[in-house]
């Protein structure tokens, strides 16, 4: 068991519909050791690869890119789901759906901060269904940039968004991969990597 499916096993809790709640230390309140050691491990994984901007949609993406891209050295770009007034000039788009939150989403990413001369690393604290990276996927090939890889904290393996990701030929590194949870046993089971 590594160090992230440790903490899950320790602090997560499983609810009814699939949901884990990580609040305590990924998604509300954020162990930033923990992001460090995250950060680490995505840098070995991704070794060699040219990466020089780590995008990932807000909010609960933000913190953990933000640690990881001390790694890297690069700065972070996020998507913004709503539009505001210090949004200005031409922007990308993408629809999304979120699968804790039950709704679309259109997110944004200004065309200043993403272009051709980019390789991007995708990061995110959870993988379902993969709507939300396919969108974040969607962004970078609008700006011309290259997807070199994408890191995900949790991944619920018993969904379809890991496998939908792979099978578009990017490399998807998941931290933890939880092959399946009981609500009602508490238990948790990962994929063996």
């Amino acid at each position: 068991m590594n160090f992230l499916e440790e903490r899950i096993v320790k602090d997560g809790i499983v609810k009814e519909g699939n949901v884990l709640k990580v609040d305590s230390f990924l998604n509300h309140q954020m162990d930033i050791e923990l992001f460090d050691q995250m950060g680490a491990e995505w840098k070995k994984r991704f070794a060699g690869k040219p990466i020089n901007k780590i995008l990932t949609i807000e909010a609960s993406g933000i913190g953990i890119a933000c640690v990881a891209a001390q790694h890297f050295h690069v700065p972070v770009v996020f998507a913004k789901k709503s539009k505001s007034i210090n949004l200005d000039g031409e922007m990308y788009v993408a629809e999304v759906e979120s699968f804790t939150h039950r709704c679309k989403n259109n997110v944004i990413v200004s065309q200043k901060f993403l272009g051709a001369q980019d390789h991007v690393l995708i990061i995110d604290d959870f993988l379902a269904n993969g709507c939300a990276l396919q969108g974040l996927i969607q962004i970078v090939q609008s700006a011309g940039a290259t997807v070199e890889g994408i890191g995900i904290a949790v991944e619920k393996g018993f969904q379809s968004g890991g496998r939908s990701i792979r099978n578009l030929g990017y490399q998807l590194e998941s931290l933890a991969i939880i092959e399946s949870m009981d609500a009602e046993t508490k238990e948790i089971h990962f994929r063996k990597q």
